[in-house]
């Protein structure tokens, strides 16, 4: 695992901290990136005293999503989404996983963290399923686990817009966790960890199996759904003028 960029701390008895913290890239999903979450997850897999993870990236950023390269290499059908999967990884841990999004959270980046049991967000920070913005139809299980964890109003106008949200009208528009001042975040992270290390281990993860197993048996359906759109959207030739432009390069 790549310590530079990816990191694991015992923070306090049964509570692991990982945090995400590529400087250079933004927290991008680089091959780097995805190899050390992975390898993170199973790490704490194997942590026996491990009850609760908090989640997290550095300073305004929790994770940018998908890198140029990975979205170029998807559009050229070189690749698809699930080749270097680590949206699903919060929702494979055995111990709850609070996600303490302190930062932006784009694409990828932000279906990613909704995979998490717990989900504390930034009134500062910006967070986008801005898949539509570069032409194509979401993917990291973004179709599914939006509504299910905003609402199907709030998700859809997020999934067919693009549009970035501040966490502060997130909050206004009622999504059910907390939403707090960046400063505060990992704060609340905390608190929530240490009500679930005050619990038996075997207790946790008997009970999180049984209450993500409705997203689990309807992931993969979606996934492969997901990637069907892929090869409807994904390939069109403004895709590609698209990620370009907005990328920069």
């Amino acid at each position: 695992m790549n310590a530079m960029i990816v990191q694991l701390k015992e923070l306090e008895d049964g509570i692991i901290l990982l945090q995400m913290e590529d400087r250079v890239n933004k927290n991008m999903l680089t091959p780097d990136m995805t190899y050390a979450l992975q390898e993170a997850f199973r790490r704490i897999a194997k942590m026996p005293n491990c009850r609760a993870v908090i989640w997290t990236g550095y300073d305004t950023y929790f994770s940018s999503g998908g890198t140029k390269e990975g979205l170029l290499s998807i559009h050229a059908g070189q690749a698809v989404f699930t080749d270097a999967s680590v949206f699903q990884l919060s929702l494979e841990c055995p111990v709850p996983v609070i996600a303490a999004m302190q930062g932006h959270a784009i694409g990828g980046g932000l279906s990613m963290g909704l995979f998490a049991d717990f989900i504390v967000l930034s009134r500062e920070s910006i967070y986008t399923a801005n898949y539509m913005k570069y032409g194509f139809t979401p993917g990291m299980g973004a179709t599914f686990i939006m509504p299910y964890k905003l609402g199907y109003s709030l998700a859809t106008e997020m999934l067919l817009s693009g549009n970035p949200y501040r966490g502060g009208e997130l909050e206004k528009r009622g999504v059910p966790f907390p939403v707090t001042a960046r400063a505060d975040v990992f704060g609340e992270a905390l608190n929530i960890a240490r009500n679930m290390a005050s619990k038996p281990r075997e207790s946790l993860v008997v009970l999180k199996h049984h209450l993500t197993r409705t997203i689990r048996e309807r992931l993969p359906e979606i996934i492969q759904q997901e990637i069907v759109m892929h090869e409807r959207t994904i390939h069109q030739p403004e895709v590609k003028e698209r990620i370009t432009q907005l990328f920069g390069h």
